[in-house]
């Protein structure tokens, strides 16, 4: 991809660029002038992408977020000036199941990206995608961003890890990282596995194919849903 470089808005590397997040953000930043570059699973599919006409236009790299050197070379190779990370272990039922996996993708990463940015491209803006899963057993409603964090899954506590991370480099070494508290937000894009997407598609079964009941997990749960297009604007 041949970007004219002094017509560019900044240069972006977006981890997790595949994801519901990743690609509404891309689609964003292109369309303020950004050059972009985005950090995926080797072999993950971009189909997110091809629905929204962005695959062509965003310079794609292999990281494996469990590789330092993986993330080191990254960020030394486009030397950005803003970089997102929304890359992460998404399910919190997942993480019960493999908790180590998790502290290694959502927390231990984190620690890895910051020291590559301190390294290689200490003047470049981090966004930190954090949780409102942070919350976890809340004392109050609605939370702010004073809100004391009570995080009730390996999820929510690789979050709070990766947050508090972010603070101490920005408060200890100076570098520019902020974190956004993301609650749940929703899209077209979102993967099969999560509510919205598993109630709808399970009812499309039902109605069309006959399909097997919906099998869903905790039904106390009660959130509030925006749209994942939105809550990108937020962080860009």
């Amino acid at each position: 991809m041949t970007v004219a470089r002094e017509k560019l808005a900044g240069r972006a590397l977006i981890l997790g660029v595949n994801g519901q997040d990743g690609t509404y953000l891309a689609r964003f930043l292109l369309g303020r002038g950004y050059e972009v570059f985005g950090g995926r699973r080797k072999g993950s599919s971009n189909w997110r992408h091809s629905l929204l006409r962005v695959v062509d236009r965003i310079t794609y790299l292999n990281i494996d977020l469990s590789d330092p050197t993986s993330i080191n070379e990254a960020v030394s190779r486009t030397r950005p000036t803003e970089i997102y990370n929304l890359a992460a272990e998404s399910s919190v039922a997942a993480s019960f199941e493999d908790p180590t996996g998790c502290a290694r993708t959502n927390a231990i990463s984190v620690v890895h990206l910051l020291e590559s940015i301190r390294s290689h491209a200490p003047q470049s803006r981090l966004y930190q995608a954090s949780s409102s899963e942070m919350f976890g057993r809340v004392d109050i409603v609605p939370q702010t961003e004073t809100t004391r964090f009570r995080p009730q899954s390996p999820y929510a506590v690789a979050k709070v890890s990766a947050h508090v991370m972010v603070q101490m480099y920005r408060e200890v070494y100076g570098l520019h990282g902020c974190c956004g508290i993301l609650f749940n937000h929703e899209s077209p894009l979102r993967a099969e596995n999560f509510v919205t997407r598993k109630i709808t598609r399970g009812l499309a079964e039902r109605c069309f194919a006959g399909g097997r009941p919906i099998k869903l997990g905790n039904l106390q749960a009660s959130r509030d849903w925006g749209f994942a297009g939105d809550y990108v604007r937020g962080c860009g």
